[in-house]
């Protein structure tokens, strides 16, 4: 049998070479993460999962000082303490079938909403057409011209936006006629689980 000769030991600039070589890598791994982290997020990149559908009011409109009032009679107050947002249509008065199939559209998001939906309030501005689906959720608010003036670009020539206020009474959000229910559906269970 040949012996095999013993391998050389290792030249100890050859270890600390290799392990500053290793040091480098786990810092540019770990802090090129938070670099390429910071630089996303200040590009205004964001994952598809964490986007509004709808366009996001800055800042959002205060409506705390309005109280509307009820078709009915009475007053529709904001009361933060129930967590209750709402989704507003406040369309012309000649909306007709537009509208109704917009109402039923809204009453169907409501209802995708399962046991959340009674966090939720569907408010119509006006007089509602006839044909309407008039659910739980359904408050008819009289025509008021402060109320009106405080949705953003509401007399939009497309036809009729929608809205979304929070428990505290802010307009949030506005969604552009034509838009898609399920948009309005995902953006609305997002803010529901912020209770």
């Amino acid at each position: 049998m040949n012996p095999t000769p013993d391998s050389p030991p290792a030249a100890p600039g050859g270890v600390r070479n290799r392990n500053r070589l290793m040091l480098i890598a786990i810092f540019a791994i770990f802090f090129g993460g938070f670099a390429l982290a910071g630089l996303l997020r200040f590009s205004g990149w964001r994952p598809a999962g964490m986007k509004n559908h709808g366009e996001l009011l800055q800042p959002p409109t205060d409506l705390r000082a309005l109280t509307p009032t009820l078709a009915g009679g009475g007053a529709y107050r904001w009361n933060p303490v129930e967590r209750r947002w709402r989704i507003v249509v406040a369309p012309p008065a000649d909306c007709g079938q537009l509208c109704v199939a917009l109402a039923g559209q809204l009453d169907l998001v409501w209802q995708l909403f399962g046991r959340d939906a009674t966090d939720v309030h569907l408010l119509w501005v006006g007089v509602p057409p006839a044909g309407i689906e008039r659910g739980p959720e359904f408050r008819e608010l009289r025509d008021d011209a402060a109320l009106r003036a405080g949705l953003p670009r509401l007399d939009d020539p497309k036809g009729v936006p929608v809205y979304v206020i929070d428990p505290n009474g802010f307009v949030v959000l506005r969604y552009a006629p034509g838009f898609d229910p399920a948009h309005l559906r995902q953006d609305m269970s997002r803010l529901l689980k912020l209770k």
